[in-house]
This record gives structure tokens, C-alpha cells and sequence, in this order.
């Protein structure tokens, strides 16, 4: 008896990139599906679903589409974890977008099938490797950049006001409550008579209760 090769769902994907192309009266989703089930049928996949994105740049980011969008939903609700694509240029025409997608998919345990090229996407080419080092490296100048700037704002912010960032103070979070106390102080009230009075006009903590002494004595700034 022989052995019978179990079958793979997949899910097809198909992308026109200009509204021309897309329509009843054309045929380039239909050679895109033609080319997705041959391969289909000759590999041992079975096409679970098709999803389609009419008239979407081959350079527009795949989070971006709506069909693709439609397309991980759609995985993620059940076990299929290939796509299927006539070819690498109907998944996406930009270099960038397409090894940036893949790896994208792959990080989510999705494999990428081209029909026309079934190993484009696994094989490390030369090119590829570049473009994700080149990536890798734009990616890392950037955070570099962005963390050297966000620390550029707060040694500014510190040298115009003494402080920056960490937990407010009482003058920042509750200044009506700093002047209400500074207006008792001035009528010479102690520190636990001040946070009576603050408390009977309902100047409370964050946990209902009577500021302590230190707390009041913060907010005098002593």
C-alpha cells in the first residue's frame, strides 16, 4: 500500500496594483489564481481562501492593505500557516517591503510560497542579506538618534527649570493646595493643624487620608 501525501492549507493572495488591471473584464487576478492553483495541486496544497487586494502599490507596506489585513485576521483565527503567491512582485514590488514582510511573517510562523519561485524567499541570497543589514543598521541610527535627542529635551528642560521627569511635586500635581497651606503657615498654624484644615476643606491624599506633617512640610518647600 502506498503512502499518500497529506495535503498543506494554504490561503492565496492576490494583488493587482493598479485599478486598470482589476475587474471582471481583466485577467490578471485570474492568472494570479490560475498560476496559485496549479502549484497548488501539483505541491499537495489545498486553498482554504483567497484574499485580494484590487488596485494597492506593490510598495504600500503589508500592514497597510486592506485584503492582507483581512488575510492575518484571518490566520489567526484558525491553524493555516502559508500564503500562497503567483509570485514575489505580486506579494510586494519594493525589495525593502518584501524581505520586510516576509520576515514579518515568518517571526509569526507564516511561510511564504511564490508559485513562480518557491525558494525565493528562503534561500539567503547575497542581495538579501544586504538589504537586511542595511535595515538593521538604518533601524539601529535611528534609536540611537531618537534616544540622544530625548536626552538633548531633558538636560535642556533641567537646566531651565531644575528638574526634569520622575514623580511631580506638590506644586506641579496640587498647587491649591501648596497655596492654601502656605496661606495657613502665614497665620503662624502648625504643621498638624495645617493638614487638619487642609483635610476639613476636603485637600486629601490620593488614599483619602489627612496629609502627614512631612508632606505639608514639603509642600512649604522646607
Amino acid at each position: 500500500m502506498a503512502w499518500q501525501k497529506k495535503s498543506v492549507e494554504a490561503i492565496a493572495y492576490l494583488r493587482t496594483s493598479s485599478a486598470t488591471n482589476a475587474g471582471p473584464d481583466k485577467d490578471s487576478d485570474k492568472r494570479q489564481r490560475a498560476a496559485i492553483a496549479a502549484f497548488a495541486k501539483a505541491h499537495g496544497y489545498v486553498v482554504m481562501a483567497e484574499f485580494y487586494d484590487a488596485a494597492v502599490s506593490g510598495a504600500d507596506p503589508i500592514a497597510e492593505r486592506p485584503g492582507f489585513k483581512a488575510l492575518l485576521d484571518r490566520i489567526a483565527g484558525n491553524s493555516v500557516r502559508c500564503i500562497l503567491v503567483e509570485s514575489p512582485d505580486r506579494f510586494a514590488r519594493d525589495l525593502t517591503v518584501q524581505l520586510t514582510g516576509h520576515d514579518f511573517l515568518k517571526s509569526l510562523g507564516i511561510s511564504l510560497i511564490p508559485a513562480t519561485a518557491p525558494d525565493f524567499f528562503t534561500e539567503d541570497t547575497p542581495t538579501a542579506v544586504l538589504v537586511r543589514q542595511v535595515l538593521g543598521a538604518i533601524a539601529q541610527f535611528e534609536k540611537t538618534s531618537l534616544v540622544a535627542k530625548l536626552k538633548a529635551a531633558r538636560d535642556r528642560k533641567k537646566a531651565a527649570t531644575g528638574k526634569c521627569g520622575g514623580r511631580k511635586s506638590y506644586a506641579e500635581a496640587r498647587p491649591e493646595v501648596v497655596a492654601l497651606a502656605k496661606e495657613l503657615r502665614a497665620r503662624r498654624m502648625s504643621l498638624r493643624k495645617i493638614s487638619g484644615e487642609l483635610a476639613g476643606r476636603g485637600y486629601i491624599t490620593a488614599g483619602g487620608k489627612p496629609y502627614v506633617a512631612s508632606a505639608v512640610q514639603a509642600m512649604l518647600g522646607y
